[in-house]
């Protein structure tokens, strides 16, 4: 199971639950500066570039402020390139495990920088990018990683996420620009300089041909035990020692802890066994609302939990068996209509969200904590749900 990342309790604790609908994301735009604050001063200290990685996270409302201190976004195909050229400013650097040739000349028309996953797609396209000045970049497994959980581990030997570091002398590096890799989820900063450590002894010898790395995502840069000093002189090691631009591409990063998911209790059944004889069903269900918790899976962290009390298994609402959050704790047993909030859900439930059994996405609610005001700017109905295919 992937452990779930400690979260700062104290955050949301003047939500006003009674006037939040539900199922509703709420998202602190506080909290959001706070973490752009942390990036903007390592931006100044190392003059790295970092981008937004539209894969966790494309509230389009929120770009204004994010790309204020940005410097772009990654994108993983076309339609992820085209929103971030209409919605955000700065670098759009696209990769992708593989390109389709219906698409490959939208994706350079919104493209300043295109990754590719194998020696054959730098074939077919290099060409082209090439004549549209578009910086070319290829994608390395390290074939390392300290990432447990196999679904999350992008540089297993058997991964299709990027060509094995042991080939990088069957590729020829005329005109190519980058490189990228991409190795991490939810680590700090040693698991970086461990990947690095391997990544070295075969980059040294290309690195003169190189004008960018990129570091990939993974990196949980705004979490309170970040080892932020640590990276800050690892960066400037490396651009000295590259002479290339770094490039870090979080996702996660930029929105940790600043959402919330707003759920209510609608109904009991009957327990399975005497040690839980409560089972609820709530109005989130994680198979649409948060699908990390089916595929990892993990246990979202539930707002306010005892370390002991009333156990209550909490489910959702479609037709799914496996449709369940997971076993919590209750100082009382919360009652048919209570609220229940889980922290951390603003990255990677936003972009996942489907309509399964027809069951409607969350309001989505931007909120100020120093104002203490709130704004619902997304609802979803029958029209979204018909016009969904």
């Amino acid at each position: 199971m992937l452990p779930t990342v400690k979260v700062n309790k104290k955050y949301f604790t003047k939500l006003d639950l009674s006037i939040i609908p539900s199922p509703s994301y709420v998202i602190d735009t506080k909290i959001i500066k706070d973490n752009l604050r942390i990036f903007n001063k390592l931006k100044k200290d190392t003059d790295v570039k970092i981008l937004l990685a539209l894969k966790a996270f494309s509230l389009k409302n929120l770009f204004p402020i994010i790309s204020n201190v940005l410097d772009g976004v990654c994108a993983s195909g076309l339609n992820e390139a085209k929103f971030g050229k209409k919605y955000f400013k700065g670098l759009i650097s696209t990769y992708s495990p593989a390109f389709k040739d219906t698409e490959f000349s939208d994706i350079m028309k919104y493209s300043q920088h295109i990754t590719f996953n194998s020696i054959s797609q730098i074939k077919k396209y290099k060409k082209l990018c090439v004549n549209e000045n578009i910086e070319i970049g290829v994608r390395i497994n390290p074939l390392y990683s300290e990432v447990e959980v196999s679904k999350y581990n992008s540089s297993s030997f058997d991964s299709r996420l990027g060509i094995h570091i042991n080939q990088l002398d069957k590729i020829d590096f005329t005109d190519i620009k980058g490189i990228h890799f991409h190795s991490l989820c939810e680590q700090n900063f040693d698991a970086l300089e461990n990947t690095w450590h391997i990544i070295w002894p075969y980059l040294k010898n290309i690195v003169e041909n190189l004008e960018w790395i990129n570091l990939g995502g993974g990196h949980h840069i705004t979490r309170s035990d970040y080892n932020l000093s640590k990276l800050t002189n690892f960066l400037l090691k490396l651009k000295t020692l590259t002479n290339c631009q770094i490039i870090l591409e979080p996702g996660e990063a930029v929105v940790f802890q600043s959402g919330v998911l707003v759920g209510e209790i609608l109904d009991y059944v009957h327990g399975y066994n005497k040690k839980i004889p409560n089972i609820a069903i709530t109005d989130i269900s994680p198979v649409c609302h948060m699908p990390d918790v089916i595929e990892a899976p993990y246990r979202p962290l539930l707002m306010n939990e005892p370390d002991k009390g009333i156990s209550v298994v909490l489910g959702g609402p479609s037709c799914l068996a496996g449709d369940i959050i997971g076993e919590y704790n209750f100082i009382e047993k919360p009652k048919i209509g209570d609220k229940i909030v889980f922290l951390d859900q603003a990255h990677y439930t936003l972009v996942k969200t489907n309509f399964f059994n027809g069951i409607n996405h969350p309001e989505v609610i931007l909120w100020n904590s120093e104002k203490n005001d709130f704004k619902v700017i997304k609802s979803f109905d029958f029209k979204d749900f018909e016009t969904r295919n």
